[in-house]
């Protein structure tokens, strides 16, 4: 039997949580987002978890949705992102209004809907090489993973814009700057740390970590509206003219020639 794509590993109060494609970058396709939404789950309901720990396995932490399994169902793309993003926001949804505090380790690319597991996490590290690109828009489509909710209050408007429509790579050092993620480490030392900070967490006041987080929750109000919207419309463009060209190109390895009329 396969190892499952996403992992689930107790350490005392700590949940170790791997995302497990690294042939793929930890791309996110169906059976991902699924298997994130069952870990989120038994997270969420695992009295004796009292901080999780988010990373990639291998070099990358996730690299996006997987562009080769939207690629591969000519006139059913739309509807198999919809139910992609319905599992994958439902886990965001689920990390991000838990009692334990979520914290993301990323080692080295995080990319599209990577960058939204990083997003909702509540505290983030990341490897001194590490970088982060949204790359929606150069594959002629649209954000997702509640990246449109979460990057504008983190990052502000004009720097979520900067990234979102120039798609370019932000290293690690800039991401601690612009406040993406807490803190920057040598690469070998990033999962140590993050298990580090997540075990100070777990023996902290949990009632009063939780209470705190339900408030920051709250405060998030239409964070699920939001995906809904991205849902749609992500699943729209990609069986648009743009998407279309901008996957296949992805595949063939060549530059894009979107159409000019720009429609969807």
């Amino acid at each position: 039997m396969s190892a499952p794509v996403v992992q689930v590993e107790t350490r005392g109060p700590v949940a170790l949580v791997t995302l497990n494609r690294p042939e793929s970058g930890n791309a996110l396709n169906l059976q991902v987002a699924m298997d994130l939404l069952a870990a989120a789950m038994t997270c969420a309901r695992t009295a004796a978890v009292r901080a999780v720990v988010l990373t990639g396995a291998g070099r990358h932490f996730c690299f996006g949705g997987d562009l080769r399994a939207f690629g591969t169902r000519s006139g059913g793309a739309d509807d198999y992102i919809r139910e992609l993003t319905t599992y994958l926001h439902a886990a965001i949804s689920r990390f991000a209004r838990m009692d334990a505090p979520v914290i993301a380790a990323v080692n080295g690319t995080a990319a599209g809907a990577g960058v939204g597991l990083v997003a909702m996490a509540d505290l983030a590290l990341c490897g001194r090489s590490s970088k982060f690109n949204l790359a929606y828009t150069q594959a002629g489509l649209t954000p997702d993973a509640g990246t449109t909710f979460l990057l504008p209050r983190t990052l502000g408007l004009k720097r979520t814009m900067e990234l979102l429509l120039l798609n370019r790579s932000l290293p690690a050092e800039e991401a601690l700057s612009w406040g993406l993620v807490n803190e920057t480490v040598e690469d070998e030392q990033l999962l140590p740390r993050a298990l580090e900070i997540a075990e100070q967490l777990a023996g902290g006041a949990s009632a009063a970590l939780g209470a705190t987080k339900r408030l920051i929750a709250h405060s998030l109000g239409a964070f699920e509206s939001q995906m809904v919207l991205e849902s749609e419309t992500i699943a729209r463009h990609a069986v648009g003219e743009e998407g279309r060209e901008g996957v296949g190109a992805f595949l063939a390895k060549r530059p894009p020639r979107f159409p000019e009329s720009g429609s969807v």
